[in-house]
C-alpha cells in the first residue's frame, strides 16, 4: 500500500471533525487535491477561490474546470489585498497580511472552519502565512495527518486527477518581487505575460520573472538555461523590455538559474 493510501483514511478522519469545511483553493495541487477529497467524503464541503492581480488566470481556470467535473459548491472572492497597504509595501512577513485578507474574506461568506492545504514540508520554510491562519482558527488537515508533499501528489493520482499530480509549485505573482520593492498589478501583470511568453517559446520545466532592486532576472530550470541561445535571447530581451516599458526605470536584464524563493530577502542575524 503506497503512503498516500495509508494517509487517505487519516486525511479522511481529519476532515469528518472539522466540518462544515470551508476550503481555499488556490489552484494548486495542495488545495486541489484536499477540495476534491473533502468533497467526496465530507458532507456541507464549499470551495473558496480567491481572484486577484497576484494571482494567475491559469489558476482560476483550473479551480473552476475542477469544480465543474467534480460538481463542487465553489464561491470566487476577491480577498482585498490590494486595498491592504501592510501587504503592498512588501515586508518580510507580506504573507502574513495576504492571508489575513484573505482568510477575513472568506469568513464574510460562511461560518464553516476555513482549512488549507498547507502539508508537511512547508513547516521547513519561513510562512508568515500559518500566523495568520492560527489567527484566524484555520485547520491544516494535511499537517494533522501528517502529509507531506509527496504523498499530496500520490494522492492526487490516487483519486484520479491525471496531470494535476505533477502541477509544479505556482506560488503567486507577488513572489517574484523582492523583498522591500511595492507590489503594483502593472508589474504583476508584466511579471505574467513575460514568464507565459518565455514558456510558449521554449520548453522550459522551471520560469520565474523576478523584479529585483537591481533588475529584472529570468531565472530558468538548469536544462532551459543551458539551451538559451543568442536568438531567444535577444526575443526575450527585446518583449520583456517592451513589457515592463515605463513601469520601471531601464531595468537591466540577466538570466541565471532557478533558485526557490530568491526574491525573498532574509533577515540577518
Amino acid at each position: 500500500m503506497s503512503e498516500a493510501s495509508q494517509s487517505l483514511p487519516s486525511l479522511v478522519a481529519v476532515l469528518r471533525t472539522i466540518e462544515p469545511i470551508a476550503v481555499a483553493v488556490s489552484g494548486g495541487i495542495d488545495s486541489l487535491t484536499l477540495a476534491t477529497i473533502a468533497h467526496r467524503h465530507v458532507a456541507g464541503a464549499h470551495m473558496f477561490h480567491a481572484v486577484s492581480p497576484a494571482v494567475p488566470s491559469e489558476a482560476t481556470a483550473r479551480v473552476e474546470r475542477l469544480a465543474g467535473q467534480e460538481n463542487w459548491t465553489l464561491r470566487i472572492v476577491d480577498a482585498g489585498e490590494f486595498a491592504d497597504p501592510d501587504y503592498r509595501r512588501n515586508p518580510l512577513n507580506r504573507c502574513f497580511f495576504c492571508k489575513t485578507n484573505l482568510y477575513g474574506a472568506i469568513a464574510h461568506h460562511t461560518a464553516a472552519t476555513i482549512v488549507s492545504g498547507a502539508n508537511v514540508d512547508d513547516l521547513g520554510e519561513y510562512r508568515p502565512g500559518l500566523d495568520a491562519a492560527r489567527e484566524h482558527g484555520v485547520r491544516h488537515p494535511y499537517l494533522e495527518a501528517g502529509v507531506g508533499k509527496r504523498a499530496v501528489r500520490q494522492l492526487a493520482r490516487d483519486i484520479g486527477l491525471g496531470d494535476l499530480s505533477e502541477l509544479p509549485a505556482a506560488p503567486c505573482l507577488s513572489s517574484r518581487v523582492e523583498t522591500g520593492i511595492a507590489i503594483r498589478p502593472e508589474v504583476l501583470r508584466s511579471i505574467h505575460a513575460a514568464e507565459t511568453f518565455i514558456a510558449a517559446a521554449m520548453p522550459v520545466a522551471t520560469v520565474r520573472c523576478r523584479v529585483r532592486a537591481g533588475g529584472i532576472v529570468v531565472e530558468l530550470d538548469e536544462r532551459s538555461l543551458a539551451a538559451l541561445n543568442d536568438a531567444l535571447e535577444t526575443a526575450f530581451r527585446r518583449h520583456i523590455g517592451e513589457l515592463f516599458a515605463g513601469l520601471l526605470d531601464e531595468p537591466p536584464l540577466r538570466f541565471a538559474a532557478y533558485r526557490n524563493g530568491s526574491a525573498f530577502l532574509r533577515p540577518t542575524a
